[in-house]
Parts: C-alpha cells; structure tokens; sequence
C-alpha cells in the first residue's frame, strides 16, 4: 500500500462522508495525509456506489484513488454489507471492477472507530469523568447516531487487535421504575427493545414521546435535533426531561460494556448525537449511571469515560489500517 492514493468513506445511514488518504512512500515513515473531505447526503443517492461516483468526479485527476476502504454501518460479511438503517448494499468486488480499484476494504464503521482509538489526542476529546486509562487494558468505543455502534480495543501486548459485533441490538436494560415504565411501553409497540430502540436518534424521539404519553401529555412531534436543540436552550421541559433520560441510559450502558469487557483502558462516546451535546452529558446522570453497578462501583469508578469531538474519526482508524495492514483483508480485482 505505500505511496497509493486511498478512497476512505464513513457510510452511514444519514450522511456518506468520503476523504482521500495520500500515503507517504515508504510505510511506517511518515503518517499519510487526509484531505478532500466531503459529506454527502444518503437520502440524495440510490445507492454507494452512485455517491462514491459523484465524490470521484470532484477529485482533482491527481488524488484519484485506486484502492478503498471503507467504513460500513452494519455487519460485514465476506466482503459485503448491507447498511443496517439504509437500503444501500456494497459488494466489494463489485466496487472494485465498477471504479477499477486495485483494491476494497470493508469494515464495520465501529471497527473503524476502535482503530482510530489510539490516535485521537486531547484536543479531540472531552473528559466524563474517571482516572487514567491502565496501560494494555481493551478500551470501548459506543455511539448514538443513526443506530448504535460498539466495537472493543486490544492495544499491545494482546493486539492491536479490535473486536466488533453488533452490541447495539442487544436488549436495553433499565435501571429504575421510570426506565422500566418506558422501556414497557415501548416493548408493547415494538417487542423486543433494543439499546439502539433508545440510544439513537430515533430513539430520542421514542423517549420523548413516550415519557409524555406515559404521564398523559401531548407534546408537538419534534426530530432528534429539534428535541437536542431545544433542551440545550432551556426551552421545553419535556425535551429537557428526555435528553436526561437519555444520558442516563447511555451512561447505564457504558457502565455495562466497562464491566463485561474489562474496558480499563477508558470508554469513548462517538457518533453523531453525543459531541453535540457534549456538556449536557458532563452534568447530566451520565457518570453516576456509568459507576451504578452496586458491589463493582469502586471497579468502575477509575475508568475514564470521553466524548470523541474529532470531526472524523472514522477516517484516522481507516488510515491506520490502512498504514499497517491490520484488520480484515482486501478484495483484489
């Protein structure tokens, strides 16, 4: 892969980020640049590869890429993935031979971000609470967006090595008779309750208009960022109420995966929804709920929690991988 020219793309299931990656010559002797960023819409386009198409277009004929890797938002399997909360399909090889790649990389987005892990510096992260990481312990990455992702860290001497499944549809658990009431509510609508049924975008929503339907009130229908918007400006009471809950329940949730993965290496937030509300999560029941896990509350208690503020992680884990040749293999033409 030295001195290639890499199409990186963050897919997700609102926004397709792409970003090419200029390698330096000789791997391991400098770390490559990332330039040409751009957002595009999913909603805008049928599918990836008429996105990557039109991000392509753009490029100067110098920084045309001949090799891709990109980050996936659902399960990746023998080179292909359907994105969990978008109809879009890639096949890697058939991305290969449509943009004559030399080579394709798929990864779960979570992956990517559990990559990115040991390149994010202070600047790129705000503190919620807790010590300092223990050397070569894992370290967790979760995060509300569209869905909800977690993925697992093993630095050296165990890795580098990452671990990815899909922990957001495992069952939500509540913590307190409110939460219960909820997620009851919710589970007579929907079944089964998943963490990404509350910890997502439309699971703010679920959570506002549940928590009003349960105390008999009509709300006005708001979207995510409307709710978020309006709680951070002090607004409306019931929004406010229902960005608490969710801090809560994120923070419940982290607390869990510190403890079933031995995350003493520190538990980072990513996603869309959290650096936005950043401080919110800071004075919110965030870390009480984080450290409420009664006998192991002195265990938890130490571990460092973050909201990733970098504007693209996603793009620095596939950079590493790409730099070091870890992680799943790439399909050739």
């Amino acid at each position: 892969m030295a001195g290639d020219t890499v199409l990186l793309g963050d897919l997700g299931g609102t926004n397709a980020r792409f970003a090419v990656l200029s390698q330096g010559e000789t791997r391991g002797e400098t770390r490559g640049k990332i330039g040409h960023a751009a957002t595009l819409s999913v909603a805008d386009h049928a599918s990836a590869a008429e996105a990557m198409a039109a991000y392509i277009a753009g490029l100067p004929p110098a920084r045309r890429p001949h090799v891709a890797a990109l980050a996936c938002a659902g399960p990746v399997a023998e080179g292909a993935v359907t994105l969990t909360n978008s109809a879009w399909r890639l096949e890697a090889g058939e991305i290969a031979r449509r943009f004559g790649f030399e080579q394709v990389r798929l990864i779960n987005d979570f992956e990517a971000l559990a990559w990115a892990l040991p390149r994010l510096g202070p600047e790129d992260l705000r503190a919620l609470g807790g010590g300092v990481p223990v050397p070569g312990a894992p370290a967790v990455v979760l995060g509300p967006g569209t869905g909800l992702g977690i993925a697992t860290y093993l630095p050296p001497p165990r890795g580098p090595a990452v671990i990815v499944g899909e922990g957001g549809h495992a069952t939500m658990a509540a913590s307190d008779d409110r939460e219960a009431a909820v997620l009851a509510a919710l589970r007579t609508r929907f079944g089964h309750v998943s963490a990404e049924r509350v910890l997502s975008g439309d699971g703010l929503v679920q959570l506002y208009e549940t928590r009003a339907a349960i105390e008999k009130r009509a709300v006005p229908p708001r979207s995510a960022a409307e709710i978020t918007e309006t709680a951070i400006a002090g607004g409306d009471a019931d929004c406010a109420a229902a960005l608490e809950l969710f801090c809560a329940l994120l923070g419940g949730l982290a607390g869990d995966l510190a403890l079933t993965l031995g995350a003493r290496g520190g538990v980072y937030i990513a996603g869309g929804i959290a650096p936005r509300v950043a401080e919110v999560l800071a004075a919110s029941a965030f870390r009480d709920r984080f450290e409420a896990k009664g006998r192991f509350r002195a265990y938890l208690a130490p571990i460092p929690a973050w909201v990733v503020l970098h504007p693209a992680p996603a793009f620095l884990g596939l950079a590493a991988l790409c730099e070091t040749d870890a992680g799943a293999p790439y399909t050739k033409r």
